[in-house]
């Protein structure tokens, strides 16, 4: 099974961790605050799991999940993330990040302003559209009728290609949402920020079949 390391173990990298260890993966866990803070997470998902710190979780993984703000970004362990597909969970708040101005005026999204960050890593979104607890209650195995679908967008098509196994290992088929540079349509403010898995008040979530997955992507308006 692939080894997922984490940079960033919260609402979002939680929940891919523990859908991650459910579907037989190893994940190696890590955060801001250490290894020692996480002893709990790794008790919970069981053997599979382990603590680390950011850079030795970027050097275990196959892949590698970054589900960190975007101002902690520039502190990333990028020597050891190069040659490493980073699956990127992030979103772009100016009131939490604050501003960059590389991404107000639209030149770059943010997965190409972490890509450049990452300049030897693969970067694909994905994760950054869908509520935490709708990704965890949402997973089907392949072929369910029921099954969910998750934008990705990327510029290395392995790399892509790669992120849609595991997807696929861990409960949700993925729709190509194109390019970095076309990962807009995928962030905060579009139709498919959100919207096609039901309102946060609703805590399962709604399925999201492809269909209307890339139905939310084309009505995506700047």
């Amino acid at each position: 099974m692939t080894t997922v390391g984490f940079i960033g173990s919260g609402m979002i990298g939680g929940t891919v961790a523990r859908l991650s260890a459910a579907a037989g993966h190893h994940v190696v866990l890590s955060n801001s605050r250490g290894p020692d803070t996480l002893k709990d997470l790794v008790a919970e998902l069981g053997p599979l799991a382990s603590a680390a710190t950011s850079a030795e979780a970027a050097t275990a993984g196959d892949l590698v999940v970054v589900s960190v703000p975007l101002h902690a970004c520039p502190n990333l362990p990028a020597a050891e993330l190069a040659g490493r597909t980073v699956l990127d969970t992030g979103n772009y708040y100016p009131q939490r990040d604050n501003q960059i101005a590389e991404l107000d005026s639209g030149k770059l999204t943010s997965s190409e302003w972490l890509q450049n960050q990452l300049p030897g890593a693969s970067v694909v979104k994905v994760f950054n559209n869908i509520f935490f607890k709708h990704l965890r209650s949402l997973a089907r195995p392949a072929g369910a009728a029921d099954r969910s679908y998750l934008p990705i967008a990327g510029d290395d098509a392995a790399a892509k290609a790669a992120v849609t196994g595991f997807l696929d290992s861990i409960g949700y088929g993925a729709v190509d949402a194109g390019t970095l540079a076309d990962s807009w349509r995928q962030e905060p403010g579009t139709p498919a920020y959100g919207a096609p898995y039901g309102p946060f008040e609703n805590e399962t979530g709604t399925p999201a079949s492809a269909d209307a997955v890339r139905a939310a992507l084309a009505a995506a308006t700047r």
